[in-house]
């Protein structure tokens, strides 16, 4: 089983590390980053300039290299040749914060594994509800054991192609996680705004702020699931068809 290991936080960052040392048990691990941070990147791949890739030392002598592009274009390296590997699966996170609701359009952590689902590869992302405003260093260890569990059940029984596995993983330790639940993608409720301020020269800038989002806590949902105490799975598919909208929009007549 070769399985490539990505995020969106960059080549050094921990959570990268503790998903990749859990997935070492399950399969032969090749971590590809990028070398810097894309969070909130969303679904970006490279087509204007040339990619570089760079070997780069991570403990327990993981094979791991950083790339200069996207989490998108690492994963797009890895499966069209650039690392001589047929992989078979695609492993995305730990990130340090939940990725819920409207957030997956966002993330880079999820539209990774999005990149693996386009080339028909099982994909599971991986993202931990840390609690907000947390000063010091995050503990991945549960995350990597839920991570090692979960993925050891997409081995042994495969995804339906096109979907990838989308995980939220409470914070704390892992007998305080209550349990693991199916669920749906909910609502997560922005509360955007815009700071308009003035450089020395008097010339207007932008800086999007605004409060933390938060999220509707329906039953069944990733975000209720999750604020309950229990992992969220969520199954997501890349065809975006508001199916419920086609026969209403095929009723419009257009020739007129």
């Amino acid at each position: 089983m070769q399985i490539l290991v990505t995020n969106d936080d960059g080549i050094l960052a921990p959570g990268l590390t503790a998903l990749a040392q859990a997935m070492v048990k399950l399969g032969e691990v090749t971590v590809l980053a990028p070398e810097k941070n894309w969070s909130i990147s969303g679904h970006v791949k490279t087509l204007h300039k040339p990619l570089r890739l760079q070997k780069v030392s991570l403990t327990n002598d993981l094979l791991a290299y950083a790339s200069d592009g996207s989490p998108s274009d690492c994963v797009a390296l890895a499966l069209l040749g650039a690392l001589e590997t047929k992989f078979d699966l695609v492993i995305s996170g730990v990130n340090p914060n939940a990725n819920i609701g409207h957030d997956v359009t966002y993330s880079g952590t999820v539209t990774a594994a999005m990149e693996a689902c386009i080339a028909r590869l099982p994909a599971v992302a991986f993202s931990l509800n840390s609690p907000e405003n947390f000063q010091g260093e995050l503990n991945y260890e549960t995350a990597a054991l839920v991570a090692r569990r979960i993925v050891s059940k997409v081995i042994d029984h495969g995804l339906p192609e096109g979907v990838l596995l989308n995980v939220n993983i409470p914070y704390g330790s892992l007998d305080q996680v209550k349990g693991y639940k199916v669920t749906r993608q909910g609502l997560r409720i922005y509360r955007d705004a815009l700071d308009k301020r003035y450089d020395p020269r008097g010339k207007p800038y932008y800086w999007i702020g605004g409060k933390p989002p938060i999220g509707v806590a329906a039953e069944g949902t990733d975000y209720g699931v999750l604020s309950e105490g229990y992992v969220s799975i969520t199954p997501l598919q890349l065809d975006l068809t508001a199916f419920t909208a086609l026969k209403e929009i095929e009723k419009w007549d257009l020739t007129d």
